[in-house]
């Protein structure tokens, strides 16, 4: 009747990764898989990234577009009938050809005001790039830790189950021969039932962690993964050496979302200068020749023309864009503050979890020496099969809510990375 625990365990932890890949679908090949490794993936396949990235190219080519001159004209005139000669489209001696040559020149710096406000533009395509990644990036790893953290408490319930299952049909064999009352199988069963019940719903929730982390890395094949990370490391993250100060001004530098947003206040301020650049009409110079048409044979002249800027001298759209600096230009105020205060909560948060975390014993062994005791005092009926249970489910839930307190402590780190806008905090 006697089973050793302590036993159990030890082939447990020898057995971690057999018991992780347990949980994988049937069919499912089970690939172990590094933070790095899984960012290095996504940097190179996420589909979001990639059509982000093609928004940058047409910004981009609109800088080509602005720098451009604009086309010449060229008209060519030539009389449909000579009722002299009688000759449709008399292109002789005899009948009249004209042609016209005109091109535009921009006057007061046009050219180079849109061009200019091009570059401001596809600089904050640039900056909304990267704040997609950033974005993207602590959904990756986020998901990565937590799937870690999730599979280990998996193993727990692969440990239990597997060591109740032994005990129900033990005891099932001594309730038929009349050994034990019904109601102890009947409890042990209720229990089991609880415990494969449990790891389902985190089975579950695995599974659609499992397919966020494929989408990121755009993995069409189905694969399993098993996170994989140095406890050592993890256990080291600390906020000591940093102050939140710190932090604030580091995330006022890097923040791409920031930097889009006072891109975006230049872009504005040189869409401002184009519309006063476009109230100066452009000045078109040409070139006319006229063969029979004009006072003289062979008549050659030059054109100049410029539209007079009476009634349209682009004042709305002056107004407009005087407008749409100070919006901008409020806009980043507020961004500037959100960031401030991103910052703000995400240190008290990663403070609160990291002080817990450290108050709290990370270690088993005490409860493992206890659970082997537990496990021996039922066996030779010292204990009633409410105690022995209690015992059991106070054993699980330490290890579930553990690895549960472990998950939130990284997640804290990784929000704080998010809010500075770089990777602070690395156990990578």
């Amino acid at each position: 009747m006697q089973r050793p625990f302590f036993l159990l365990l030890a082939t447990w932890l020898l057995s971690f990764s057999a018991h992780t890949a347990s949980a994988a679908p049937l069919g499912a090949d089970t690939v172990r898989l590094t933070l790095s490794e899984a960012e290095q993936r996504f940097v190179s396949n996420n589909l979001s990234l990639l059509a982000q990235r093609y928004n940058v190219s047409a910004a981009e080519a609109q800088i080509t577009q602005a720098r451009l001159w604009d086309n010449p004209t060229i008209s060519l005139e030539q009389n449909a009938y000579n009722q002299y000669t009688r000759k449709v489209l008399d292109v002789t001696k005899t009948g009249n050809s004209i042609v016209q040559v005109e091109q535009l020149f921009a006057l007061a710096g046009r050219r180079k005001a849109a061009t200019n406000a091009a570059r401001q533009n596809a600089l904050v395509e640039q900056f909304t790039f990267e704040d997609m990644l950033r974005t993207l990036r602590y959904q990756l790893r986020t998901t990565f830790y937590d799937l870690y953290f999730k599979q280990q408490s998996v193993s727990v319930y692969d440990m239990e189950v597997a060591s109740f299952q032994r005990t129900v049909s033990s005891y099932q064999g001594q309730y038929q021969r009349g050994n034990i009352a019904l109601k102890e199988v009947v409890r042990l069963k209720a229990f089991l039932f609880q415990l494969r019940n449990e790891r389902q719903a985190l089975l579950s929730d695995i599974a659609a962690q499992q397919t966020d982390l494929r989408t990121l890395m755009r993995d069409t094949t189905g694969t399993y993964y098993l996170p994989t990370a140095d406890p050592n490391r993890l256990r080291a993250l600390s906020l000591n050496g940093r102050t939140e100060q710190q932090l604030i001004d580091s995330a006022q530098a890097n923040r791409a979302d920031l930097k889009a947003r006072q891109a975006a206040v230049q872009a504005q301020a040189q869409n401002l200068r184009l519309q006063r650049a476009l109230a100066t009409p452009d000045l078109a110079v040409g070139y006319t020749y006229d063969r029979a048409g004009n006072y003289i044979q062979n008549y050659n002249a030059v054109t100049l023309g410029i539209a007079v800027p009476i009634f349209n001298r682009n004042q709305g759209n002056i107004r407009t864009a005087q407008n749409q600096v100070e919006v901008s230009k409020a806009q980043l105020g507020q961004q500037q503050l959100l960031v401030q205060n991103d910052v703000q909560e995400a240190w008290r948060l990663a403070g609160q979890t990291d002080a817990l975390y450290q108050s709290t014993d990370s270690s088993t062994s005490d409860f493992d020496r206890l659970m082997q005791g537990i496990d021996e005092s039922y066996a030779k009926r010292n204990l009633t099969v409410v105690e022995f249970l209690d015992f059991y489910e106070s054993y699980k839930n330490n290890l579930v809510q553990l690895n549960s307190l472990r998950a939130s402590r990284l997640r804290a780190f990784e929000q704080l990375n998010y809010a500075v806008g770089r990777p602070v905090f690395n156990a990578e």
